[in-house]
């Protein structure tokens, strides 16, 4: 698969190549169109994705690797895990990766040295990075996986309620076998 081609398939794609970055930075304010926020949308699992934006400062940083800091903000659509009616939420997520390239990384004696995965750079492929694809992976990650009204309360069954245990259908088909002996 070409460069191009998994540009393509990306969702929301924003090339960024690493000579179009200055040394004094670049910044970038970006909204998806309704086609974007449709794929994007259908990808997360979302029933609608009314708002995308993202706003990014991008940097140099280090030798030949770029640091990128914003934010990407959306309104997405989501159904109540305990009503199954349709809500709005509201995301937020800010953003502060240092992307280098693969060859930045010392090696010692054949090996990379260690280091902690708090201070691990992302790796730079190619000579850029994609700033639509960075603002759908920090949205798909702010998402509320069980997403629930402010309102909404799930009514369980009584606690000591024998009919309402999982094994009840169970335990009446041994009863009737004459399988318990007590």
């Amino acid at each position: 698969m070409t460069k191009s081609e998994r540009r393509s398939k990306r969702l929301w794609s924003v090339p960024l190549a690493l000579s179009d970055v200055p040394e004094s930075g670049r910044h970038f304010d970006l909204v998806a169109d309704a086609q974007v926020r449709a794929a994007v949308a259908k990808h997360a699992g979302l029933a609608a994705l009314p708002r995308l934006e993202a706003s990014f400062d991008v940097t140099l940083h280090g030798r030949g690797g770029l640091h990128v800091v914003g934010r990407v903000s959306a309104t997405v659509g989501q159904i109540c895990v305990v009503t199954l009616e349709p809500l709005e939420n509201e995301i937020d997520e800010s953003i502060d990766l240092a992307f280098m390239p693969a060859g930045a990384f010392p090696l010692v004696g054949g090996a990379e040295i260690e280091v902690p995965a708090v201070d691990v750079p992302e790796l730079l492929l190619g000579s850029g990075i994609d700033l639509g694809a960075i603002a759908t992976e920090f949205l798909i990650l702010g998402l509320d996986p069980y997403p629930r009204k402010p309102d909404a309360t799930f009514q369980g069954s009584p606690v000591g309620d024998d009919a309402a245990h999982p094994f009840a259908a169970l335990a009446a088909l041994k009863k009737g076998q004459g399988g318990d002996k007590r």
